[in-house]
């Protein structure tokens, strides 16, 4: 489906399928596409689709629609076309072409055993060896050698920065590849800033730096030429140059050849890469243009195909700097909607909370009016659940938003997960759930972040007291298990609840994936699969609709010290509901 995708203004991240046939765009809420611009018109524009086509028609907006840069009353849409509406900038995708599509169908693959098929392999080459050809051109021969090597320039330049991610650390290796490719003393690569101005954002000096006086001159002639013309130039401080005579500068600074090139995206030139030879130490005076059979003249290092190879690695740049632009705004586009979804979830959460706090408010306010002790005690308890649940909230947030590492310390297995048992009696007698805790007596002491595998074991716990509630016979079990040959502990937390889907399984750790409706945040059980895993760890869970479910709990373990400790619990320990 055809859409249009802001890359650029106060919507950008945005993308807005073309559903209908016309969809007006403009700032009105009224609009199918809605833009939050103020340089945007109440109805600015309208794509319309014709038969396969697409178009963008002005509706007399104030500050008028471009296409590509091009002011427009109304154009056709192609892939790639860049729609610029006051500050906001949109890239048209055409989406699957009926044309095309029937055209595939007339492909036919015919099977091994085809009459048809008479034809026979006369070699072979792996892509290995293709990758290696042109990694290594002077490996080939004949004229096959001239060929490739500007081709390999162009097959590593790709290589090199199709994979890179960031535009600062783009830039260095489009200069490093420029200086591989020609014999050039400085280069710098200057890029556009939101106000059209060239700021220089990469630079290079041959032999590992400039002196410290030393200061890099570009001239603005060169440049403005670049830019207007679209054209890569080569300039000397030769007489013979004279497209160049305002240029000054390349002779006052020293400069006997400079390429200068646009870094051209798809429809937009995005800045220069501008590169020159000094005349300094044992460079060749230039040759002339015009005066290369001169017998008195000597070689220019830099030639036609220099400039050649040159444009096109500018526009290879471009293209690499547009993808990471446009890389960079798609993450940003899904940073903003996951913090929506995050936001939007955790008001829910919070407003359920806050109304449970109000709830108890009510209560404690009447009972001092009516100096009814009983009424502001149930008051405070219900208050107190609420700050309970609101600190759980908090905890399992930072748990989750932070990348740390467990704070490991010799501790007491046993006790840490006992200490969670402890906690949730009063709330397994609430709901009328047995809760039982059966330690393995011989866990020697290990190292654990206590507090972390508190957090970690308390969620899982909390949610199989839930799933138990109502059941005949709730009961949820807590286990320790030692195994001394692989120094693994596990935890265990069975219950005879309501059980888990096996197509659900796997959705559980997501988070937000909650099934307790009001009750549940969705972040207990991914907090605890995080933690587990910050110490090496796993959750195994295996569970069956209507017959209870089992979260195992495997921690491979150092021992704090080399003796087990005598036995720390004996037997079992059991809160009946």
């Amino acid at each position: 489906m055809a859409s249009l995708f802001v890359i650029q203004g106060a919507d950008q991240g945005k993308r807005f399928e073309l559903k209908s046939k016309s969809m007006a765009l403009g700032r009105d809420h009224s609009n199918p596409i809605r833009l939050h611009d103020t340089e945007v018109s109440r109805r600015h524009a309208e794509v319309r689709q014709i038969d396969t086509t697409f178009r963008i028609v002005d509706l007399g907006s104030a500050n008028g629609t471009y296409v590509n840069g091009q002011p427009v009353d109304q154009s056709p849409l192609h892939s790639g076309d860049r729609l610029q509406l006051g500050q906001t900038v949109l890239l048209f995708n055409e989406g699957g072409n009926a044309v095309d599509r029937d055209m595939t169908a007339r492909v036919d693959m015919l099977t091994r055993t085809h009459p048809d098929d008479r034809s026979a392999i006369l070699d072979s080459i792996s892509a290995e060896e293709g990758s290696r050809v042109l990694n290594a051109p002077d490996a080939a021969g004949g004229w096959l050698k001239e060929r490739l090597i500007n081709l390999s320039v162009m097959y590593r330049a790709t290589q090199a920065i199709t994979h890179v991610l960031e535009v600062d650390a783009l830039l260095p290796q489009i200069l490093e590849l420029v200086f591989e490719s020609i014999n050039a003393d400085r280069g710098a690569i200057l890029l556009k800033d939101e106000a059209g101005s060239l700021v220089p954002k990469a630079v290079r000096w041959r032999g590992g730096g400039a002196g410290p006086d030393e200061r890099m001159t570009i001239s603005r002639t060169i440049v403005d030429h670049v830019l207007e013309k679209g054209q890569g130039v080569i300039t000397s401080d030769a007489p013979g140059d004279e497209r160049f005579s305002p240029a000054q500068s390349i002779v006052d600074f020293g400069i006997r050849e400079a390429i200068c090139v646009p870094i051209q995206g798809r429809h937009v030139t995005l800045g220069v890469i501008y590169t020159d030879v000094r005349t300094v130490g044992d460079l060749l005076p230039v040759i002339p243009r015009g005066k290369e059979k001169d017998k008195d003249a000597t070689r220019s290092r830099f030639s036609q195909d220099h400039l050649m190879l040159m444009v096109a690695i500018g526009h290879q740049a471009g293209l690499a700097i547009e993808n990471t632009l446009f890389y960079q705004a798609k993450l940003q586009a899904e940073r903003l909607a996951a913090v929506g979804q995050t936001i939007a979830t955790l008001s829910h959460h919070i407003k359920n909370i806050l109304q449970g706090i109000r709830g108890g408010s009510y209560l404690i306010d009447m009972g001092l009016n009516e100096k009814d002790e009983a009424i502001v005690r149930r008051g405070w308890t219900i208050v107190e659940k609420n700050q309970t649940k609101i600190y759980n909230l908090v905890m399992d947030m930072l748990s989750f938003s932070k990348d740390r590492e467990p704070a490991l310390e010799p501790a007491d297995l046993n006790e840490t997960v006992a200490d969670v048992v402890e906690l949730m009696q009063s709330r397994a007698r609430e709901l009328g759930v047995e809760l039982a805790w059966q330690p393995h007596p011989k866990i020697p002491q290990v190292q654990i972040d206590s507090d972390g595998i508190h957090r970690a074991v308390l969620n899982i716990v909390t949610n199989a007291i839930d799933a138990a509630e109502g059941v005949d016979g709730a009961r949820v079990t807590v286990s320790t298990e030692w195994d001394d040959a692989e120094s693994l502990v596990t935890i265990t937390v069975a219950d005879n609840g309501v059980g888990i889907a096996e197509e659900d399984i796997g959705s559980i750790f997501q988070v937000f994936a909650s099934t307790k409706g009001a009750r549940g945040t969705g972040l207990g059980l991914p907090v605890s699969q995080k933690i587990i895993r910050e110490h090496g760890g796993k959750i195994v869970v295996t569970s069956k609709v209507g017959k209870g479910s089992q979260f195992v709990i495997e921690l491979p373990m150092k021992r704090s010290d080399p003796n087990p400790r005598p036995d720390s619990s004996e037997g079992v320990m059991t809160y009946p509901g």
